[in-house]
């Protein structure tokens, strides 16, 4: 995934924050130039690491996060730390240990980057209250990324529905008056084919996600309250596509092996560019563990 540089402003200073896998990295360079200015910032981020509670905090961080961290060399520097000949870079420390919290960037927005967990407790040894202001600010943003998010889960959302009644009058012109069914039976045909786009997109009929999620169904909630903005995305391109399939008069199996196959492409390629949209709008994995029961 491409990284993204984004900004945050902290007592008038701004500090870059490098994004990639979802993961958010803070400079360290423009935290310590907040405090000492540009000249002596590698000289604090230096001194930083020679300590040996540094060492054991990143240490210990890896340790949990990381896999691949090599404790043996670790357990090397943690002895060396403190000592008055102690001197440690962040290359060296990534190259020697694979340690995944630090890095280094060159060019623009270059410096010393760090986990936001790691950031903070960087803050913490160069001014406490740097610190809170910081915390506050990176809260600040992430509370408005996800306004964002939810934002363009609704606008998605809003199209959806928008684009049910095309699909809808393309039942009601195309295929309803080829039925010999009464007037208040006409719902069940309506339902069939929101089912076909259900079981196209997201695996299940509307009847199977509400037997496997009993407490949502009670709640009058639907599986496309839990779709992410990707599948919203795709489910709106998927009515306007039956609409037309309808008129050109395939048959349902037809138009249902063309409408997968259209929804695992399009996902694929969406979820490809944007993973952050490939999320549900929950946390809960309800919808993919009870798709994943349904399908065994």
């Amino acid at each position: 995934m491409t990284a993204k540089i984004k900004q945050i402003l902290v007592n008038d200073v701004a500090i870059n924050i490098h994004s990639t896998k979802e993961e958010d990295f803070i400079c360290l360079t423009d935290m310590a130039k907040a405090r000492e200015g540009e000249n002596r910032s590698a000289d604090i981020i230096k001194n930083w690491l020679r300590n040996r509670g540094t060492i054991e905090f990143l240490g210990t961080w890896e340790i949990i996060n990381n896999p691949n961290f090599k404790v043996v060399e670790f357990d090397h520097f943690k002895k060396e730390a403190g000592l008055p000949t102690f001197v440690l870079s962040v290359s060296q420390w990534v190259e020697q240990t694979g340690a995944i919290g630090l890095t280094s960037k060159s060019g623009r927005y270059g410096g010393t980057y760090a986990h936001k967990d790691i950031a903070f407790e960087f803050g913490s040894a160069i001014s406490p209250v740097f610190k809170l202001y910081l915390i506050k600010e990176y809260q600040r943003l992430k509370e408005n990324e996800s306004n964002q998010f939810n934002l363009e889960w609704d606008v998605k959302r809003i199209l959806t529905k928008a684009n049910y009644s095309i699909h809808t009058d393309a039942i009601k012109n195309h295929i309803i008056p080829t039925l010999n069914i009464d007037k208040d039976k006409e719902w069940i045909t309506y339902a069939d084919e929101a089912d076909v786009l259900n079981v196209a997109l997201f695996g299940c009929t509307a009847k199977q996600w509400k037997v496997a999620n009993p407490q949502l169904a009670l709640e009058n909630k639907n599986m496309r309250d839990f779709a992410s903005i990707n599948q919203l995305t795709v489910l709106s391109n998927l009515e306007v596509l039956n609409s037309e399939l309808i008129k050109n008069k395939l048959s349902k199996n037809q138009r249902f092996q063309y409408l997968h196959r259209t929804a695992l492409q399009q996902l694929a390629v969406l979820d490809k560019s944007n993973a952050m949209k490939s999320l549900q709008r929950l946390s809960d994995s309800t919808l993919v563990e009870e798709q994943k029961k349904l399908k065994n």
